[in-house]
């Protein structure tokens, strides 16, 4: 077999591992997905049934305002938010780590590409080989700066996401709280 065919193969075998990997990541992600909503249910639907028991148990007005006021669970919402965007971010890493693997075999491979061509170029081709290997740097800088701001981006949107959560949940907490708090009072105001 002659070196083109030899390399061809290794190229599509590349390939394929790279679409097998990509396959196995979302399929992973979805895995992951379908495992946290069937937890979701579950746990809602024992929620229901608890507080379907407690309903029943109710025995005025005021113990059916307290009670109302700790069905809504604000901040298991937010938990699964954050754990659906956690998934989602893990994909999106995968998928990144795979593409630049994938970008950088394909930069070898014209730059392997680029010097064959000097080699075997006739003379005078030297100041369009100069252009092509200046291309190449350029393009492989375009894409080096791409990817630092795309980072800064998905660490900045992380952050703010962390931020947005724990005040979503204070705020939730503190919530929860009050309505607590002011259950007694309203007991003890209608039984004045």
């Amino acid at each position: 077999m002659s070196a083109i065919p030899q390399n061809v193969l290794a190229n599509q075998k590349v390939a394929l591992d790279n679409v097998l990997a990509i396959q196995n990541t979302f399929f992973n992600g979805f895995e992951k997905l379908v495992d946290l909503n069937l937890k979701a249910t579950k746990a809602a639907l024992e929620g229901v049934a608890q507080k379907s028991q407690e309903a029943i148990e109710l025995k005025d007005a005021q113990e059916a305002l307290a009670f109302t006021s700790g069905l809504v669970r604000p901040e298991s919402v937010v938990a699964y938010g954050k754990d659906v965007y956690e998934i989602l971010s893990d994909v999106q890493g995968d998928l990144s780590k795979l593409t630049e693997v994938q970008l950088n075999t394909g930069h070898k491979q014209v730059a392997e590409a680029i010097d064959q061509f000097a080699h075997n170029a006739p003379t005078g081709s030297e100041s369009a080989v100069a252009l092509m290997k200046s291309s190449l740097a350029t393009a492989t800088s375009a894409y080096e700066s791409v990817s630092k701001a795309a980072r800064q981006a998905t660490d900045v949107a992380e952050s703010n996401l962390n931020a947005v959560t724990n005040a979503t949940l204070k705020a939730a907490t503190d919530a929860a709280q009050a309505s607590t708090k002011a259950a007694p009072r309203a007991k003890r105001a209608a039984a004045n």
